[in-house]
């Protein structure tokens, strides 16, 4: 069950960081490596060094996430600009 909440929420993060990413996608896009940001999505605990590495090397999946209906509908934006914003990482423009 908390393994499928950390997927739940690492995909609504990753929806509303999409939505400002370039259309640009990289070859290895996979949402799934978002789960070491899990903690810091769903608390107020701020992202590891790992979580914003991952964020930084998924940003130009950002806006495919976004149009993944799927993952859409899990969208937590507080915390997943929250995140970015710590780990440095524009909210992209798709």
């Amino acid at each position: 069950m908390t393994k499928i909440c950390c997927v739940v929420v690492l995909c609504a993060f990753m929806v509303v960081l999409i939505s400002q990413v370039p259309v640009m996608e990289a070859a290895n896009c996979n949402y799934m490596e978002l789960v070491v940001c899990a903690g810091a999505i769903t608390s107020p605990q701020p992202p590891s060094g790992d979580c914003c590495n991952k964020v930084k090397e998924q940003q130009p999946c950002f806006c495919g996430y976004l149009r993944n209906p799927t993952l859409r509908q899990y969208v937590t934006p507080e915390n997943a600009r929250r995140v970015a914003r710590k780990c440095g990482v524009a909210i992209p423009n798709c």
